[in-house]
């Protein structure tokens, strides 16, 4: 035994030390490096596809677990894998970071990370790491950017991207002290966090920054049930959210992009979507508190959720930008409430805006822009056009025109809808797809050859409901809004989007559970998607058909990834589960690959 140790930890160290150097050539030929697995959604267009096909449809059903890793951290684990040169580079909740032999699970070395604050917004999960010139890059929960050494874990340089992060952590929504829901235990508040993957270009690594305006998350009262409730509070926000791009050598800001400008905030007071829903506001109460308001852009929310796709040709970055601040209740927010809930094109180089798409202007329901956008190439009036798209909370898929922004489509939905665009009333009203999703951060996987793309979403309704306190006690009235789960059945949803044809569905499966982690496709028609009951799944791309399953003994709710060592194809996915889904957190990330 201590010999086949020895052996496995010098074939370890022979890789890690064989392990090229991930230069910007390298991830401009991503799509074409078979092998690797580069960047959070393998290439810049985030298409989140391989071209291996050793595991196809035919031999799907024998694939068997390779190897298991134990991180010794049960939490919520969300993170997506990088492969590079048969190394393995993986963040674990909390932001430890450890890299792997691809081929073996063995351990080469464990980065432990050390919080300046032990408050964090948003949870510990963590969606990723990037990887380039010989370093491992991943943004924190405690608003940082740390660079490490790719070959030995140890830091390089660490970057806040908040300065007073006390400041911004200390303050939490706080209810009446005579309102029962007082009494629950809070697990989220207004602060400030990273838990996107970041993303790396010509020398630059771009990230941004969550918990503006994330609401107060109160826990259910039942053990592993999903949260309880999530309260918005007018004025409780505390400033708006910004990606930014940090010099990959010194760590040092290179440009910001604020997720609210100072000027233009407010945008046209429009009463509809950009594809034409009827949105209920109040535009002539919005008009006349827009001079008592004037500088909620400065408290204005809009978290980074996602990793940005970019368009190397163009100089072009794709940012999804979250809700609005306050959460659900706008009375201390007038306006279009820009950029929040929008996609949004910036120069790469500068951080400048080329153009945005709002998908909810004045959002009241926590639809942010979450899943990471896609780049792919649409039919549109007979022409061939360059698109972005995006699989949305609101239950659809826009494609835009990747130069212009302008809506090209807009597909079918993908989960039902109820009440969609509503305001909240004092009854309470039931609201779906609501803030759990369509589709959350999940991201998805597009099949170029087919022009399908493939997209995990959840059925969860919630009951929206406005609260108001009467003036007591010397103190004055207060009015929040309140978003609960509704008693009823939930699912989730596996949809095939023909984009060639106006995102018509090809085919749907209906899941037991709410689908929240991310799809992987391959050139072997197999897709693979995991479920909160543990379960990770492989399906036939064409009909949906279920091919193979596997238990993992904790929640697969994390995108799984593909790489191909010494010509074996390997699948590796996190199982750890989803506190705020109420799914069962593990420790554990699974290989699985054909037997030998």
């Amino acid at each position: 035994m201590q010999r086949f140790w020895l052996g496995s930890m010098l074939v370890a160290l022979s890789a890690a030390a064989s392990a090229g150097e991930v230069t910007d050539a390298r991830l401009l030929d991503a799509a074409q490096d078979k092998g690797n697995w580069l960047t959070y959604s393998r290439d810049y267009s985030n298409q989140r596809f391989s071209p291996l096909a050793q595991i196809n449809t035919d031999n799907a059903k024998r694939l068997v677990p390779r190897w298991i890793y134990q991180s010794g951290v049960s939490s919520t684990f969300q993170a997506s894998p990088i492969v590079a040169d048969g190394v393995m580079y993986v963040s674990l909740p909390f932001n430890h970071v450890v890299a792997l032999d691809a081929k073996t699970g063995t351990q080469l070395w464990r980065y432990e990370h050390k919080r300046r604050t032990q408050k964090m917004c948003c949870g510990p999960a963590n969606r990723g790491v990037a990887v380039a010139y010989g370093k491992v890059f991943i943004g924190t929960v405690d608003a940082r950017l740390i660079a490490l050494d790719a070959k030995s874990g140890k830091p390089v340089w660490d970057a806040n991207l908040v300065e007073d992060l006390e400041s911004e952590t200390e303050r939490t929504e706080q209810l009446a002290k005579d309102d029962p829901l007082r009494k629950q235990q809070v697990t989220g508040s207004t602060g400030v966090g990273a838990n996107m993957a970041p993303m790396v270009f010509n020398g630059k690594v771009i990230i941004g920054i969550t918990g503006v305006g994330f609401g107060l998350h109160l826990d259910s009262d039942r053990p592993g049930a999903p949260i309880g409730a999530v309260i918005g509070i007018a004025g409780q926000s505390q400033r708006a959210g910004f990606y930014a791009a940090f010099d990959a050598t010194t760590g040092k800001r290179v440009w910001q992009f604020d997720s609210t400008p100072e000027q233009g905030w407010e945008g046209n007071f429009v009463t509809a979507t950009p594809d034409g829903a009827p949105l209920e506001r109040d535009i002539a109460r919005e008009k006349a508190s827009l001079a008592q308001y004037r500088d909620a852009w400065k408290r204005g929310g809009g978290s980074a959720w996602t990793t940005p796709a970019i368009d190397a040709e163009r100089g072009l970055i794709y940012l999804g930008i979250g809700n609005p601040s306050p959460q659900m209740d706008d009375m201390t927010r007038p306006g279009d409430n820009l950029y929040t809930v929008s996609l949004v094109a910036l120069d790469i180089e500068t951080g400048k805006l080329k153009w945005h798409f709002q998908q909810v202007p004045h959002d009241m329901w926590g639809y942010d822009v979450a899943s990471p956008p896609v780049l792919f190439d649409a039919e549109h009036n007979g022409k061939r056009v360059p698109a972005v798209g995006h699989a949305s909370k609101t239950g659809w898929f826009y494609a835009l025109d990747r130069v212009t922004g302008s809506l090209l489509f807009k597909s079918e939905a993908f989960v039902p809808h109820a009440n969609t665009f509503k305001r909240p009333t004092t009854q309470g009203i039931e609201i779906a797809p609501g803030a759990a999703g369509g589709a959350s951060w999940s991201p998805v996987s597009l099949d170029a050859r087919s022009g399908i793309a493939y997209i995990a979403a959840l059925h969860m309704p919630t009951r929206y409901t406005v609260k108001e306190i009467p003036a007591h006690e010397g103190k004055a009235a207060l009015s929040y809004t309140t978003l609960e789960p509704v008693s009823g059945p939930t699912w989730g949803t596996l949809s095939a989007l023909d984009l060639r044809n106006q995102g018509k569905i090809k085919w749907q499966v209906k899941t037991q559970q709410p689908l929240i982690g991310g799809v992987l496709a391959t050139a072997g028609n197999v897709l693979f998607v995991g479920e909160g009951d543990g379960h990770f799944n492989a399906f036939d791309a064409r009909s949906g058909e279920r091919l193979w399953q596997f238990n993992c003994g904790a929640g697969v709710n994390a995108p799984p990834v593909t790489y191909e060592i010494d010509g074996e194809q390997y699948v590796v996915v996190a199982a750890g589960g989803s506190q705020i889904f109420g799914y069962r957190q593990g420790e554990s990330l699974l290989a699985f690959a054909l037997p030998r």
